[in-house]
C-alpha cells in the first residue's frame, strides 16, 4: 500500500477527480488534525460505483492523537430529480442492518417512531448501513453527555431516555421506519433482492422546490433570455410544420388517406408556455400538444429543453375526466411486430413480466412513450442504474450470478428465443398498447380488461378525499341558467 501512494497537492486530485480515468491512484495529502493541532494524513480516491454514481472517498488519520474520520462526496452531476427511500425495518431482522446506504452531504434521515431527523450538516457524506448510521447517532448524541449532566441534567436525562429507544432500534429490537431523502437524487439503500422488488422498501422520485434549489446552491432567478432578431416570429415553434403540414394533407382527395395520416395528429395548434428547469432552476419554455389516440383517449404531449444546462425533458399526461374504472392491459409477444408496438405508459402503471417473475411498482419509471422493445430496454437501465451496488466488491457470487443471469433473459425477450407476456396495470386507465390490426378487435394478442379499483388503490390516487360537490352545484347552476336564457 504505501508503495502507492504519493503525497501531491490538491490541484493534482482535482484533476484527477475532473479524469475520467477507471484506474485512478490513491492520493495522500498532509491535513492539519482538527482534534490535536499536529498535522495527519488525509487519503483521497477517486472511483466509480458500477450502476450508481463517481464518488470520491476520503480518510484521515492523526498519528499523534488517533483521531479518524471517512466522508463520500459525490462527484457525478446532480440528478434531475430528488430522491426519496423508505425502509421498514421490522424488529428482530438482523439482515436488514446490514443493507449498505449511501448518503450524500445534501440527504435527510428520518425515524418516523420515534420523531428523530438527522439534517445533512449532523453526518457529512457517508458510505455506511443502516445499523452504522444509528450507531453513528447515537455515539455523537452521547459524546458531550458528562458536560451535559453538570449544565442542564433534564436535557442529559430526556437525552438518555432518548438514547434507549435509539440503540433498541440500532440492535433490532424495536421496529421503525428509516427514510432517506435527498434532493439531489444521489443517495442510495441497497435492494438485495434486486432485481426482483423489495416488499419493505419503496422508492419516490420528486422534483425540487425552490428553497430546495437555493440550498443546492442554484439560483432561481436565472434568466436565460435568447437575443430576439427583428424577423423573428411570435408563433410558438412548431406551429408552422405542423399547420403547413396538415394544409398539404388537407388538399388531396383521398379522405382514408388524410384519416390514415391524421391518426395520431388533432387539429389544435402546439401552445408554448414559460417554466423553470427542473435541473439548475432556469428559465425554459415548455411545448404542449393535445391530441387524440385511436381506441385510446385524449392525451396531453408536453416537452421542455433548458438552453443552460441543456437537459431535456418530456412527459405525457392523459386529458379528460378520470376514469371510473382501472383497466389491465394484455399484450402475447410472439413476433417481432409486438416488439414494434407503441406503448403508452403512465406513471401510475405497474408493468409486469410473468415469466420473469418481473414486477415494477407505479411511478418505477414514470411516464413514457416507446415501444415494448423500448419499455424492456428502460426497465434494465432503470433496475441497473438503482442498485447501485450490484457487482460491487461486497456482492456474493450468488447473487452476482442472479442478476448476470437476469440480464441474459431481459436480453433474450428482445430477441425473441420464446414468447412471454407483458402485463400493464393502470389504475387510472391511462396506460395504452396500440394494436398491429386495423380493428382493435382483429388483434388476438392484445387484451384489455377493466376493472373496479380497490379503497388502497383510490386512498394511494387521492380519490377518497376527493370533494367534487362545490364543482358540481357550480355546474348545475349553469346549465339551469344556460336553459332560461335558451328559453
Amino acid at each position: 500500500m504505501e508503495g502507492s501512494t504519493q503525497i501531491v497537492d490538491v490541484g493534482s486530485i482535482v484533476e484527477a477527480v475532473s479524469a475520467d480515468d477507471s484506474d485512478a491512484p490513491l492520493y495522500q495529502v498532509e491535513s492539519l488534525c482538527m482534534r490535536c493541532g499536529d498535522n495527519g494524513t488525509t487519503r483521497f480516491l477517486f472511483t466509480l460505483i458500477p450502476h450508481f454514481r463517481k464518488i470520491l472517498l476520503s480518510a484521515f488519520e492523526c498519528p499523534h492523537c488517533g483521531e479518524r474520520n471517512n466522508e463520500v462526496q459525490l462527484a457525478g452531476e446532480i440528478q434531475p430529480k430528488g430522491c426519496r427511500y423508505t425502509l421498514e425495518v421490522p424488529s428482530g431482522d438482523q439482515k436488514m442492518f446490514n443493507r449498505q446506504v449511501v448518503k450524500s452531504e445534501s440527504a435527510t434521515i428520518k425515524i418516523i417512531e420515534l420523531d428523530f431527523e438527522i439534517p445533512p450538516e449532523a453526518q457529512r457524506g457517508s458510505l455506511s448501513t443502516v445499523e452504522g448510521i444509528l450507531m453513528r447517532a447515537a455515539d455523537e448524541l452521547g459524546s458531550l453527555q458528562e458536560e451535559r449532566k453538570k449544565v442542564d441534567p433534564k436535557t442529559a436525562e430526556a437525552i438518555d431516555e432518548f438514547l434507549i429507544k435509539l440503540k433498541a432500534c440500532a440492535t433490532g429490537n424495536s421496529h421503525f421506519t428509516f427514510i432517506l431523502d435527498d434532493p439531489t437524487g444521489n443517495s442510495f439503500i441497497e435492494n438485495p433482492y434486486a432485481p426482483s422488488q423489495d416488499p419493505t422498501l419503496t422508492i419516490k422520485f420528486y422534483d425540487r422546490t425552490p428553497e430546495e434549489h437555493a440550498a443546492l446552491g442554484y439560483s432561481a432567478e436565472i434568466s436565460q433570455e435568447a437575443p430576439v432578431t427583428e424577423n423573428a416570429s411570435d408563433e410558438p415553434h412548431g406551429s408552422v410544420g405542423a399547420r403547413d403540414g396538415r394544409r398539404a394533407i388537407a388538399q388531396g382527395n383521398s379522405v382514408q388517406f388524410t384519416d390514415a395520416l391524421f391518426r395520431y395528429s388533432a387539429p389544435e395548434e402546439v401552445m408554448t408556455f414559460p417554466s423553470t428547469c427542473g435541473t439548475c432552476a432556469a428559465k425554459c419554455d415548455t411545448r404542449m400538444f393535445v391530441t387524440n389516440i385511436p381506441y385510446f383517449q385524449e392525451v396531453i404531449v408536453m416537452a421542455s429543453t433548458c438552453d443552460a444546462c441543456g437537459y431535456r425533458n418530456s412527459e405525457v399526461k392523459a386529458g379528460g375526466p378520470i376514469p371510473d374504472k382501472g383497466k389491465k392491459i394484455t399484450v402475447h409477444v410472439k413476433n417481432f411486430k409486438d416488439l414494434s408496438r407503441d406503448v403508452i405508459k403512465s406513471d401510475t402503471a405497474c408493468v409486469e413480466i410473468p415469466e420473469l417473475e418481473l414486477e415494477l411498482g407505479s411511478g418505477t419509471l414514470g411516464g413514457l412513450v416507446t415501444t415494448v422493445e423500448g419499455l424492456i430496454s428502460n426497465i434494465g437501465e432503470s433496475l441497473a442504474r438503482v442498485h447501485g451496488f450490484t457487482f460491487g466488491d461486497s456482492l456474493d457470487e450468488n447473487k452476482r450470478s442472479k442478476w448476470i443471469d437476469f440480464g441474459t433473459k431481459l436480453d433474450k425477450l428482445k430477441s425473441l428465443e420464446e414468447p412471454w407476456t407483458l402485463i400493464i396495470d393502470d389504475a387510472l386507465a391511462n396506460s395504452f398498447v396500440a394494436p398491429v390490426t386495423d380493428e382493435i378487435k382483429d388483434d388476438t394478442q392484445l387484451t384489455f380488461e377493466e376493472y373496479e379499483r380497490s379503497w388502497e388503490q383510490n386512498e394511494e390516487l387521492g380519490l377518497n378525499d376527493m370533494d367534487t360537490s362545490a364543482a358540481d352545484v357550480a355546474y348545475t347552476i349553469a346549465d339551469k341558467e344556460n336553459t332560461n336564457i335558451a328559453d
